[in-house]
């Protein structure tokens, strides 16, 4: 695989970033074959994995840590987040108010169970999981900049912020004399494109690596929802049935979009997920797609989206079906986002 500069850090990563968040409880609970799942990107030439805390309460960094030791820590681009709370299932609320958000105390209290369980003495990008309406950008800046002077973390970066939180916390980092962030890490898909609008633009203006999450849209964008046939059924539609009810009209236009797709596709003699992958992949501003597979075979149908190039044709075609800066459900957004279907976005991707 080609490597990608992350964002103006110097570092080098792979085009696709293997995403740890379905190994352990909350997906593939037996370690030994995720941490297969993880060699076997890893001697496909991926480089780079990002994981959390929160997935499944500390086993996905715990099993990234077994994958990586006997020698294979050096060779990979290791990223981790932290935010949400640790003291109760993730998406589960309650818990203890300290052990959670995005404080100096919770911070530097956290980066070092991640450094435990992850079996390393460093993380090379550390991430704000979500924003913190309670607290300020620098108390949380300050923060990351103090670690990353001790040699704990060697660059820092944020998940899921709006654009203008990202205007934000650079300017406040400019003021005050602080790092910045490195990245941003969005979701990102052909159905949902809303970032389109506003924080890739952004994410260029600044040198951001961009980091996208979900571009199979959660399992839409896999094949599996056509028109005609029964709705797939998977532990994420259990957990989440919002996003996957049929009687919802954005959900509706979703699987109307997803059954046009998967013909383009055909029509242009790959899979519909190569489709998705390579989508993400070909925008300007995006490093490096996340992927996320719970089984070996998901993987392998995913890696061979880096050799794929879409044609202008078939990139209208997309625009055609989902229009740029639209995002289909509002569910997907991830954040508040504007859907906007601006002709100026439509050459904002390279063909």
């Amino acid at each position: 695989m080609e490597f990608r500069s992350l964002g103006r850090t110097g570092m080098q990563v792979s085009p696709l970033c293997l995403g740890a968040m379905m190994f352990g409880a909350w997906g593939e609970p037996d370690h030994d074959t995720s941490i297969g799942i993880i060699h076997r990107a890893l001697d496909a030439g991926i480089n780079f994995i990002d994981t959390a805390d929160v997935y499944s309460q500390g086993e996905s960094e715990i099993i990234v840590g077994k994958a990586l030791a006997q020698g294979r820590r050096d060779d990979v681009i290791l990223a981790t987040k932290f935010h949400g709370p640790m003291d109760v299932p993730m998406g589960a609320p309650g818990g203890d108010p300290n052990k959670k958000g995005n404080s100096r105390r919770w911070v530097v209290q956290e980066v070092e169970n991640s450094l435990r369980r992850l079996g390393t003495d460093w993380i090379d990008l550390y991430q704000v999981h979500r924003h913190d309406h309670w607290t300020d950008h620098e108390e949380t800046l300050s923060a990351l900049t103090d670690l990353r002077t001790q040699g704990k973390i060697r660059a820092f970066g944020c998940s899921t912020y709006p654009a203008h939180e990202v205007v934000e916390a650079h300017w406040v980092s400019e003021r005050r004399g602080l790092a910045r962030y490195a990245t941003e890490q969005p979701p990102y898909s052909i159905l949902v494109r809303g970032i389109e609008a506003d924080l890739l633009p952004v994410a260029e203006r600044h040198g951001m690596g961009v980091i996208p999450w979900s571009p199979l849209a959660g399992g839409w964008l896999t094949g599996r929802y056509r028109k005609g046939q029964e709705a797939p059924k998977s532990a994420r539609a259990e957990r989440m049935p919002g996003r996957y009810d049929l009687s919802k009209p954005g959900n509706q236009a979703k699987l109307d979009a997803a059954d046009a797709l998967a013909v383009l596709a055909e029509e242009a003699g790959i899979t519909l997920v190569h489709l998705a992958l390579a989508f993400v992949l070909q925008h300007p501003a995006v490093t490096s797609p996340i992927v996320g597979p719970r089984t070996m075979d998901q993987l392998e149908t995913q890696l061979g989206a880096v050799d794929v190039t879409l044609t202008k044709d078939v990139l209208d075609r997309i625009d055609e079906i989902v229009p740029p800066g639209v995002t289909l459900s509002a569910e997907d957004r991830g954040y508040v986002a504007p859907a906007l279907a601006d002709p100026f976005l439509r050459r904002a991707r390279t063909a």
